[in-house]
């Protein structure tokens, strides 16, 4: 072997040696504490099911909606403020769809949560560990949850770090319920203690009334929301069937016109909010992020 060859392996062995006495410091890395448009983003997106969609293939989708649908407006009626809202609209139906689907998969996730509980408690109550029981949720768990605490138990498998894991399973689940529960198992893990089961029971019942509440306040206020979106949605059908009439259109292009169409998209987005914060219960936070 040549000389060369050795002397640079001989260094890269030095240089690993030298590297392993200055750990690495990973809280940079970790999905904790994060906050802003695109990590909110980013837990509809995992609530939602499409964990390996980013934030940023999002807003790349929108702004690429936004202007084909801005182009082909303008086109059509040949009246760029029209043209501008229909193109606006367009640009929010990717984050309006996934956030719908995340709340219709949050609001699914509510009700098995408390099964999720229930075997981590009789797993416990078997002997198990925390992680075993855990990953036993991979098989005998509620499907939704299986693929992510299969997740978990390869994790743990290959590292052995249970609070890294727990921190990776949060952010794959992006779920308040789950934030409370990790909590919990994280506590319980370190200081230890025989009320483990008896703080997974409580859980388990809280998790079953909350759920069975919030289900009849949604299913009695759910008129009010469907009320705002076709409150919405009629004057801008209207309009968007007279952009096909051509002529009856050239009125909004004058600075009045422009004017006329920011007052009344305002109004709807203000008047919209409106009836969805009366009517829609609110969305529970991840404070334990």
């Amino acid at each position: 072997m040549s000389p060369v060859v050795i002397g640079l392996v001989l260094g890269a062995g030095v240089f690993c040696i030298y590297w392993s006495f200055w750990p690495q410091d990973g809280r940079s890395k970790s999905p904790r504490a994060r906050h802003g448009f695109m990590a909110r983003l980013q837990d509809h997106l995992n609530q939602a099911g499409y964990p390996s969609v980013t934030p940023t293939n999002i807003v790349v989708g929108s702004v690429v909606l936004f202007v084909l649908v801005f182009v082909f407006g303008a086109v059509v009626t040949r009246v760029v403020p029209i043209a501008l809202c229909f193109a606006l609209f367009a640009g929010a139906v990717p984050i309006s769809l996934v956030r719908m689907r995340a709340r219709e998969r949050r609001n699914k996730m509510r009700d098995l949560w408390p099964d999720a509980v229930d075997n981590i408690t009789s797993g416990v109550r078997a002997g198990l560990a925390l992680p075993e029981a855990l990953a036993q949720l991979a098989v005998h768990g509620p499907e939704e949850l299986r693929p992510a605490f299969a997740a978990f138990a390869e994790d743990y498998r290959a590292t052995g770090r249970f609070h890294d894991c727990l921190d990776r399973l949060k952010h794959r689940l992006s779920d308040p319920v789950a934030d409370r529960l990790v909590e919990s198992l994280r506590i319980a893990r370190e200081v230890g203690g025989s009320d483990l089961g008896k703080l997974l029971r409580t859980l388990s019942t809280f998790l079953r009334e909350d759920s069975r509440t919030r289900s009849e306040l949604e299913t009695r206020q759910g008129w009010t929301v469907n009320a705002a979106r076709l409150a919405v949605a009629a004057p801008w059908i209207v309009l968007g069937m007279l952009a096909f009439k051509g002529g009856s259109l050239s009125a909004y292009s004058s600075p009045t016109g422009w004017l006329i169409l920011a007052i009344g998209g305002g109004l709807t987005l203000l008047a919209y909010r409106i009836m969805v914060w009366i009517g829609r219960l609110p969305d529970e936070e991840r404070v334990l992020r």
